[in-house]
């Protein structure tokens, strides 16, 4: 009998198959759309516009050095598990634009849609132990250190990011943007609750 305090590797491996999938998903609309959002994802878009690289390279290697603090603040099963969700995302995110083409997309329907599935993607990551790494992982190694609050830690940084994306994107765009990262964190915060669900 299945532990119902547990999930099995076979519940394990669909649900990051399935966030990863989503999250590469909200990727090329997001791309598509010339947007930004927050966390590392933001980062890795930032920086994918002002240089040309690839969104998927990009964010691979800049989640590499979180891996460390991973392990050592979450332990090593975290670790693999959201090693291999960035990995899925990074590669799907490269193949992806050349399966799915979109002759229109409203952008306040894609900002809400990007929100909406980017939300369901790190729900099953999230309740399944893993993530897609970077700054969150940072948040939560300083507030183990310096009991700052981790929330305000990713608020800092997607303001910071959202600042430099206005010297990239129009304002409009930013705008449109914001309403896509402010969705995602209303799915968050109304559907991640520990004390709701007894599946670690």
């Amino acid at each position: 009998m299945t532990d119902p305090k547990h999930h099995s590797l076979t519940e394990d491996a669909q649900a990051i198959a399935y966030g990863s999938v989503m999250a590469a998903f909200a990727i090329v609309i997001l791309t598509q759309l010339g947007f930004v959002t927050g966390q590392t994802a933001g980062l890795a878009v930032l920086i994918s516009y002002a240089t040309g690289w690839g969104f998927g390279p990009v964010f691979f290697v800049i989640n590499v050095p979180f891996y460390i603090l991973g392990y050592v603040r979450l332990g090593l099963a975290f670790t693999v598990k959201t090693f291999i969700s960035v990995a899925l995302v990074s590669g799907l995110s490269v193949v992806m634009p050349g399966w799915i083409s979109f002759a229109t997309l409203n952008p306040a329907l894609g900002a809400v849609l990007i929100g909406m599935i980017t939300g369901s993607a790190l729900l099953a990551l999230f309740r399944h132990g893993a993530s897609l790494g970077g700054v969150g992982i940072v948040a939560l190694y300083l507030q183990d250190k310096t009991g700052f609050r981790a929330g305000y830690t990713q608020l800092i940084f997607d303001a910071l990011l959202f600042s430099v994306a206005l010297l990239l994107r129009d304002v409009q765009t930013v705008a449109w943007s914001f309403l896509g990262a402010l969705v995602l964190n209303m799915v968050i915060a109304m559907n991640h609750r520990r004390d709701r669900y007894i599946a670690a």
